[in-house]
């Protein structure tokens, strides 16, 4: 009997985020290996009005019966939707697993000390009222792992970056000698929707302040997800003298987006990321990564090999790291190269998700035959 499965999100599986995007692709295989996959999606709201669905009958009756489904699958970002629930749910008979898919935490993001500390106790009585997790990269399995005293039943899945369908190894090696001789200003790009989170209010800060090399800075992503905050940046950009320099793209194609991988130099996106498909994305094309320190960017950026780690906030590094890369074209093309080599190493998404039916499945049935 195939699997049946009811995927929790916010809004519309098609959203552009990193984070929906690894949800479509879960969604993708698990049905290409038979099982039956449903989307139930919760309305976006504010985190207030989040915390009301716990208390929702229509919801706890759609999720509870076993009849309907094997496996709940929650994306962790609906956590204030779900914190009491779950509890409510673990009490029925014959309900299905509740399985956390998790990318990364909101308590672990910069929030003022108040907000924080609320997202931390939510957040944390969430993670310990799920059965199981898939989460992105061990950086995070350890993260939720904290929560739950170490208690911990999961799998680490990575996301991959096939999707974009980048160049062949050679055509990208090539690509980037090309890059390197035309002698032109740095071409850095910026890949997120743009919220404060991302940091590119930091990257801003290091082009103004600490580059003296010449440089062009593409931003592409969305400029509606925060309204106040891409309002900001454009503030930052005159304030810094940058209208000739950089360009705020908006939200771009696919095709848009990979000829940007293929005409740029360095990806810097120096934000939190519990993985950061982004920096898997722009390694296919041979691009140089700078990262942040903070979250998973070091199981995929090895410092000073295919890319730079700066600390969160720190608009020095990230300048004197654009900064060697435009001085030096040697460099920035062995840095390239060694960027599509650690792409390649990478699992794909069939890769990476090749055991998670098989896990699903197991796990339901123990987590039934337990009475968990």
């Amino acid at each position: 009997m195939a699997l049946r499965i009811g995927l929790v999100i916010y809004g519309d599986l098609s959203t552009t985020s990193g984070g929906y995007l690894y949800d479509r692709m879960l969604v993708q295989h698990l049905r290409s290996s038979g099982a039956q996959v449903e989307i139930i999606s919760l309305p976006w709201r504010n985190y207030a009005h989040h915390l009301l669905d716990n208390f929702s009958p229509s919801l706890l009756e759609r999720l509870a019966a076993r009849s309907r489904y094997d496996v709940i699958l929650q994306d962790e970002l609906n956590h204030p939707s779900l914190f009491l629930l779950n509890r409510r749910l673990r009490r029925r008979d014959n309900r299905p697993s509740l399985v956390s898919v998790v990318h990364h935490l909101r308590s672990d993001e910069q929030h003022p000390p108040h907000l924080r500390a609320l997202y931390r106790i939510v957040e944390g009585m969430y993670l310990r009222s799920a059965d199981g997790f898939i989460c992105n990269s061990e950086s995070t399995r350890g993260r939720v792992g904290a929560h739950r005293s170490g208690h911990l039943d999961g799998i680490t899945a990575y996301p991959a970056a096939d999707h974009l369908e980048p160049p062949a190894a050679g055509q990208v090696h090539a690509l980037i000698v090309e890059r390197c001789r035309q002698n032109s200003p740095l071409q850095i790009l910026f890949v997120g929707n743009v919220i404060q989170r991302k940091g590119l209010h930091t990257l801003l800060a290091a082009l103004g302040e600490h580059m003296p090399a010449e440089f062009r800075l593409h931003v592409a992503g969305s400029l509606e997800t925060d309204p106040a905050y891409a309002a900001q940046i454009a503030r930052a950009i005159r304030r810094l003298g940058l209208e000739q320099q950089a360009t705020l793209h908006g939200s771009v194609s696919a095709e848009r987006l990979r000829d940007l991988y293929r005409t740029s130099d360095v990806l810097a996106v120096p934000s939190y990321e519990g993985f950061g498909i982004v920096y898997l994305e722009a390694m296919s094309f041979g691009l140089p990564v700078i990262a942040a320190t903070s979250g998973a960017a070091h199981e995929i950026v090895t410092d000073g090999v295919d890319g730079f780690l700066a600390p969160p906030g720190d608009a020095q590094a990230i300048g004197v790291a654009l900064s060697a890369l435009a001085r030096d074209d040697e460099r920035l093309a062995r840095m390239g190269h060694a960027a599509r080599r650690r792409y390649d190493c990478h699992p794909t998404w069939h890769e990476t998700f090749a055991q998670t039916p098989s896990w699903l499945g197991e796990f339901a049935r123990k987590t039934h035959s337990n009475g968990i």
